[in-house]
């Protein structure tokens, strides 16, 4: 079995890093401990929209990114530790397979967890590791997080969306209590001490160390740069859905938007209230049709556009962050 511990603490790395030796270095097993620094990572078949608080995932720079597997969307910080095993496909490679060894390291220290559901791990009934596994040409790739010492505040608030009622036929997060297991060790255990008796619990004898080379190290960026780190990939990659915006807007009126939208970009518009406008929304919508979901996108698509012939007294940056907010 090879080993290694990722350096990198941003996402998109190590993500690209998980692909890489997913698809590559297909004749060892591979047991991968890595941390990322204020991240949402998103199941492959999740809306981004509908897993996250926009504004306060932006006002706190924290990042979203959609990994290779499904399941429900996980919050990262260095206070979570992340897991990743890569092995053939077998009879008794399953979900017990892979969080077995977490629950031993935190038995060893006096804490009792449980794998429960399909993909969780709770201490008394409150989730501190969610699971997700992609499979492919006989491999398994099964990566897990552990909260240690989360910010559970943070948390809560990027992990809460914003209320807009949202139709889609993608896959939603179930909504759990958590905690971080250094609530339930009774002596002072650190995330390295933590970490270094699950590496020990996971490794047989004759394990070696992986030590990517700079050729390497350089393919994983560019995989990063071409995709995890896309907008195209993390929001644009969304499934089709269909979501109802309301806002009230003083000296404008009360707004109900109605909005399609397809891998990321606007399909169209619908638009009622107690609104005055000299001019039908059917023409904005036509002319935004096709503009990805990003402020910047569709303020420059309306660079010409006087809202107020639409939407009197609306000013163009309510508007604009009411579509993509």
């Amino acid at each position: 079995m090879l080993y290694y511990e990722s350096k990198s603490t941003d996402p998109y790395f190590n993500l690209a890093l998980e692909q890489y030796l997913f698809d590559n270095v297909i004749t060892q097993n591979i047991f991968m401990l890595w941390q990322n620094d204020n991240t949402i990572v998103i199941g492959k078949n999740q809306i981004a929209e509908a897993e996250i608080s926009r504004p306060f995932v932006e006002a706190h720079d924290i990042k979203v990114a959609r990994r290779l597997s499904g399941g429900g969307a996980v919050y990262h910080d260095m206070g979570n530790l992340n897991f990743t095993f890569i092995v053939p496909e077998g009879d008794d490679i399953n979900f017990q397979y892979f969080c077995r060894p977490v629950m031993k390291t935190l038995a060893q220290f006096g804490v009792t967890a449980e794998a429960r559901g399909r993909n969780d791990i709770t201490i008394d009934g409150k989730k501190f590791s969610g699971n997700a596994q992609y499979r492919k040409k006989g491999r398994v790739m099964h990566h897990g997080t552990i909260m240690f010492n989360s910010d559970l505040e943070t948390l809560q608030a990027a992990l809460t969306p914003t209320e807009n009622k949202l139709q889609s036929k993608g896959v939603s997060s179930v909504r759990s209590r958590v905690t971080n297991i250094s609530e339930h060790f009774g002596v002072d255990i650190t995330l390295e001490k933590f970490k270094d008796a699950l590496a020990k619990n996971v490794l047989p004898h004759d394990y070696a160390t992986y030590e990517p080379t700079d050729e390497e190290i350089a393919t994983i960026t560019q995989l990063r740069d071409n995709l995890y780190s896309t907008w195209q990939w993390n929001f644009g990659a969304s499934p089709r859905y269909a979501v109802q915006k309301r806002r009230r807007v003083e000296n404008c009126g009360t707004l109900e938007f109605y909005l399609k939208v397809a891998q990321g970009k606007l399909v169209a518009f619908e638009c009622y209230g107690d609104y005055f406008g000299n001019r039908p929304y059917q023409e904005l919508s036509e002319l935004l049709s096709g503009c990805e979901l990003r402020p910047e996108v569709m303020a420059a698509a309306l660079t010409n556009i006087d809202i107020n012939e639409y939407f009197y007294n609306l000013p163009k940056e309510i508007f604009v962050d009411i579509i993509c907010s």
